[in-house]
């Protein structure tokens, strides 16, 4: 029995259950109901793309009743006319469920097909977007072309999605990689989003370029990522939310290919304050693909100092020199290793301290056992 499938109540893993079409269910009691899900999560991320697919979109639309209308209207009297979140009277976006921890689709399934309802509420503006920015249809159409991504192109295994608890504050620690572009983020937020028993969002933060530059920085917003400071953080585990943290941070994402999977110090241990200080579990995640994707040949200072002078803000003190401009089609595989208490109110920082380094050791020492057991990159 792993943290995330026990936090359920016996009737949500039943419900979760007959949406997985697990036999016999209405004859298990809870031990086994948890034992049935968990042998169901191990196998679901071996299984191939069409089929994961399959499964991913019959777990959405049951989150979705399309027999029933919501029964929110505009100030004008105009009718919301989305089906209604499951066992609610309104839709996903007017209160249905709570749309800023749970990616629930509006019409509980993705696809081209969704897009025009998706546009036709984007511009009509008639729901709320968190004090961060997540804008829930805009993470909706970004969640739908990025799994082309997940599913297709890097082929993302998962392991111990089910060590993510389904309910509450909680942190995944995770080692930092790309060189160009956060892809490690954006794959860990589609993880949970796609494998987890409840696809709840990860709220995964960064450092400054990708809140300035233009466009990205929106986009970056609106898909549910916040900025990497404590202010950020501290409010993402206050409302009860998954922070995805990388606390490598530019050192682990621009570092040569020479040095992949290589986990660089950890700071100061910021992420162990703010669990401890909401009570958050810490959820070790190791990542194996997103070295290679653009396999950087080796860090410059030069062009550091030339970002530096556009973004004066910037901290980057070296950026990797990589060859191809396309991402490799690498297979990712993604573990999640089981969840660590945060330390108690009174611990002191070096307390805060040793909690980090464990969290780096654990991550390393299954980094370096997934390394060596894959057969290849590809």
């Amino acid at each position: 029995m792993t943290e995330g499938l026990r936090s359920m109540t016996k009737a949500e893993l039943l419900a979760e259950a007959r949406a997985r079409d697990i036999a016999g269910r209405s004859r298990m009691r809870k031990a086994e109901l948890l034992e049935a899900l968990q042998a169901l999560e191990e196998t679901a991320g071996r299984l191939g793309p069409e089929d994961r697919r399959r499964a991913l979109s019959e777990r959405l639309a049951k989150l979705v009743e399309s027999s029933r209308r919501c029964d929110w209207t505009s100030v004008e009297g105009h009718p919301c006319g989305l089906p209604t979140a499951t066992g609610a009277v309104q839709c996903v976006l007017h209160g249905g469920v709570d749309i800023h921890d749970l990616a629930v689709p509006i019409l509980g399934r993705l696809g081209i097909d969704t897009w025009p309802t998706l546009l036709r509420h984007l511009w009509l503006a008639s729901y709320s977007i968190d004090p961060l920015g997540l804008d829930p249809v805009v993470s909706e159409l970004i969640w739908h072309l990025l799994n082309v991504l997940y599913f297709e192109y890097f082929r993302v295994e998962v392991e111990g999605i089910d060590h993510v608890p389904m309910h509450g504050p909680a942190v995944l620690v995770s080692n930092h990689g790309g060189a160009a572009l956060p892809y490690d983020a954006a794959m860990l937020m589609l993880t949970v989003a796609n494998e987890a028993a409840r696809p709840r969002r990860v709220r995964v933060i960064a450092t400054e370029i990708f809140n300035m530059l233009p466009v990205i920085s929106h986009l970056y917003r609106k898909a549910g990522a916040a900025f990497a400071s404590r202010e950020d953080a501290h409010r993402i585990l206050a409302d009860g939310h998954l922070l995805g943290v990388f606390p490598e941070g530019e050192r682990g994402f621009m570092k040569p290919v020479s040095e992949a999977y290589r986990l660089q110090r950890f700071g100061r241990g910021g992420f162990v304050e703010s669990a401890r200080r909401h009570r958050a579990p810490l959820v070790p995640v190791a990542i194996v693909g997103s070295e290679e994707v653009h396999p950087a040949l080796f860090v410059s200072k030069t062009l550091a100092r030339l970002v530096r002078l556009v973004f004066p803000e910037q901290r980057v003190e070296g950026v990797a020199v990589f060859l191809n401009p396309i991402p490799l089609p690498v297979r990712w595989r993604i573990r999640f290793l089981e969840p660590l208490d945060p330390p108690p109110p009174d611990a002191d920082p070096l307390a805060i301290l040793e909690t980090s380094e464990e969290i780096r050791s654990r991550i390393q020492r299954v980094l370096d056992e997934m390394v060596e057991a894959r057969s290849g990159l590809f």
